[in-house]
């Protein structure tokens, strides 16, 4: 039994325990895939001192209307 089996991506070496634990990208590969999902990502603050907030495509107007604090509520 070898200590190594291969990347899904690019086949670089990934230890054998990491891949029984079902993570089978490479370091590199899953930095990048992590680095692509946080790009996505968009975070406020709810008001001045306020909760911050995880913005979604589906809740970006109520959300970002609703930090406004010149605007009124509704």
């Amino acid at each position: 039994m070898t200590d190594w089996k291969e990347c899904i991506d690019c086949g670089d070496d990934v230890p054998v325990q990491r891949y029984q634990a079902f993570c089978v990208l490479c370091e590199h590969d899953r930095e990048r895939c992590a680095s692509e999902a946080r790009s996505s990502w968009c975070v406020v603050q709810e008001y001045g001192k306020g909760n911050y907030q995880l913005v979604t495509q589906q809740s970006a107007m109520t959300t970002l209307k609703q930090t406004n604090q010149k605007e009124l509520r509704t």
